[in-house]
């Protein structure tokens, strides 16, 4: 009996022109952290709407492995975050999640993710979250898309306008005490979503549907 046996979304893998995507296991943890390590932002704001990187370096590789682990106690058919690592010439460079609650009834995925400054600017956030895209609307069945970033967040938010996302209202959070900032909320109509003109390959699709209970 192997891993995928056991927990079978370790065994999918999404695969785009660049980039090969397939849930965080334990042996991806000390390269995680090491990537997060490196720097993903300016650490004079945080784009993220809780602080993770923010901890102390001795604590964050230890704070990542609590999540993940976290994410796979907490996982049902009702609520589940499958945390995707993005693999980039054979390295591993960020991560980019997959979320839903009640999605029998809501057919709606919620995404987030982060890179590594180092591999910004070369088109992989778009890439990375187009690939979640194409596997939510066209394996899963969503119908919908939603996700959020800070008002100041360009970056994120041109992805997100790429790729047909229509703003979906703003509200005030403060990841830091004492600095709040807009959060600009934006939703995904499978019928608008702007495909790219590359498609996924997936493997290990059906056993994951069915931890996932969607089929």
């Amino acid at each position: 009996m192997h891993l995928e046996h056991v927990w079978p979304l370790f065994g999918l893998v999404i695969e785009t022109p660049r980039l090969v995507l397939r849930p965080i296991r334990d042996s991806d943890l000390p390269e995680l952290a090491r990537a997060a390590l490196a720097g993903v932002h300016d650490p004079e704001r945080t784009p993220f709407g809780f602080p993770w990187t923010d901890a102390a370096p001795e604590a964050l590789p230890g704070n990542l492995a609590a999540y993940q682990w976290g994410l796979r106690s907490g996982l049902s058919p009702q609520h589940w975050t499958i945390p995707f690592g993005v693999h980039f010439e054979g390295r591993l460079v960020g991560s980019q999640d997959l979320a839903a609650f009640d999605f029998a009834n809501r057919r709606t995925v919620n995404t987030g993710s982060w890179l590594t400054q180092e591999a910004q600017g070369r088109g992989l956030g778009t890439e990375m979250r187009a690939a979640l895209l194409l596997f939510a609307f066209d394996t899963l069945g969503a119908e919908w898309a939603e996700s959020s970033a800070a008002a100041w967040n360009i970056a994120s938010l041109a992805v997100s306008r790429k790729l047909g996302y229509e703003c979906n209202g703003v509200t005030r959070v403060s990841p830091r005490p004492g600095e709040p900032v807009d959060q600009q909320s934006v939703r995904l109509d499978k019928r608008e979503f702007v495909r790219p003109s590359w498609n996924i390959s997936v493997d290990g699709a059906t056993p994951a549907l069915k931890q996932l209970g969607v089929i």
